[in-house]
């Protein structure tokens, strides 16, 4: 029983979606038609298109991608729109309107004139009692809502699946947007590791060879007066010592920024365990099979999270995370969430830029959810095949 209702629910929702995509797309033929002039626009035409674009793929379920400017493309839309949005419309308009029309017949035929009793749509009976209201009027309804269940969903799906492939970007488009896409990319990821190499080298002279230099001018010293006074130069010794401790530890600082040594010794599973018992929030780690994966993919994915993770404890007054990496195939994702207060934009200049330009650099995507309020949900996809 439970099982029944929940499909008729369901064909319900899908014919109220249905119905309201197809009423919409009359009336965006029909403005379409009279505002044709201004529509051959370039500048006016391809929002118009993509407008519609995005309202067939939310009908459809599909995600609807950014396409390469067509106008020849958009001016065929245009046509098909008012060629095929029209008639599906006015369908649409007829069928449910004479669904609401049977329902306020049925329940008020008493209000009409006497002398001009309302008529049913689809058979001339006059309605002048509460018997053909009730029999005739419930079955009109009926059968307009079997038709509306069977006819319309197809239907404004039909035109959504015309309305993207009119839409669709031809091969030589796709591939103009990917060599683009490509150089946007290949200059983030020249200008990224060029920013790397720049740290790298501010780190190692500010920090490693200063202190290096230190202990060069202490022993230096120490060998001066060590034959006089060996007394004198055992303090210096024992600083010297100490300074190359610190700067062993700031150049594996370095190393570690480069490649993490967690991942050559543990590989991804066991860097990402230990890095969640380091994190600033309480953490949970779901890691699926992953297989073999490529030692550049394991270091984005391991920069990411670790990204990911500092900015939470930084920035969202989360109670607590969670890290889940899975693989699919050829791709792998990250996608790191917490219950923190939201807001996160990586067009801030933030760390997660760096997550997007790393992402890039290996053909990888990064998506970020987090509206004001929370919660945030961080998602990096590799590609590693």
């Amino acid at each position: 029983m439970h099982a029944v209702i929940g499909k008729a629910r369901a064909r319900s929702v899908r014919t109220g979606r249905s119905g309201r995509y197809l009423l919409g797309t009359l009336m965006t033929a029909a403005v379409t038609l009279v505002a044709a002039p201004l529509l051959c626009v370039p500048s006016l035409a391809a929002p118009w298109a993509d407008r519609h674009r995005r309202r067939a793929g939310a009908l459809l379920g599909r995600a609807v991608e950014p396409r390469p400017r067509a106008f020849r493309r958009d001016l065929a839309w245009l046509v098909t729109q008012v060629a095929t949005g029209l008639p599906a419309g006015a369908l649409a308009l007829l069928c449910l309107g004479n669904l609401l029309l049977t329902l306020v017949v049925t329940v008020g035929w008493w209000a009409f004139p006497g002398s001009d009793p309302p008529r049913l749509l689809l058979v001339d009976v006059r309605v002048d009692g509460w018997a053909p209201a009730l029999t005739v009027n419930l079955a009109q309804f009926l059968l307009l809502g079997v038709v509306a269940v069977i006819a319309l969903p197809p239907l404004a799906r039909v035109h959504a699946r015309c309305c993207l492939a009119v839409l669709a970007p031809s091969p030589a488009e796709r591939l103009a947007a990917r060599v683009t896409e490509l150089t946007r990319t290949r200059a983030d990821v020249l200008q990224a590791h060029g920013a790397e190499l720049r740290r790298i080298e501010r780190d190692l002279h500010d920090g490693t060879q200063a202190r290096l230099v230190a202990i060069a001018i202490r022993l230096a010293v120490a060998g001066e007066i060590l034959p006089q006074d060996p007394e004198a130069a055992a303090p210096l010794v024992r600083q010297a010592r100490a300074e190359t401790e610190e700067a062993m530890t700031e150049l594996r600082s370095v190393i570690r920024s480069v490649y993490p040594p967690v991942l050559a010794d543990q590989g991804l599973v066991g860097a990402l365990g230990s890095l969640a018992t380091r994190a600033g929030v309480p953490t949970r780690i779901d890691i699926g099979e992953l297989g073999q994966v490529p030692a550049a993919v394991e270091a984005v994915a391991y920069f990411a999270v670790t990204e990911a993770l500092a900015n939470i404890a930084r920035h969202s007054r989360a109670t607590g995370a969670a890290v889940r990496v899975t693989r699919d195939g050829a791709l792998l994702s990250a996608e790191i969430t917490d219950d923190g207060t939201g807001g996160a934009d990586a067009s801030r200049g933030s760390g997660l830029d760096g997550i997007r330009r790393r992402a890039a650099a290996l053909d990888g995507t990064m998506n970020i959810s987090s509206p004001p309020g929370g919660p945030t949900a961080i998602t990096v996809e590799l590609p590693c095949a």
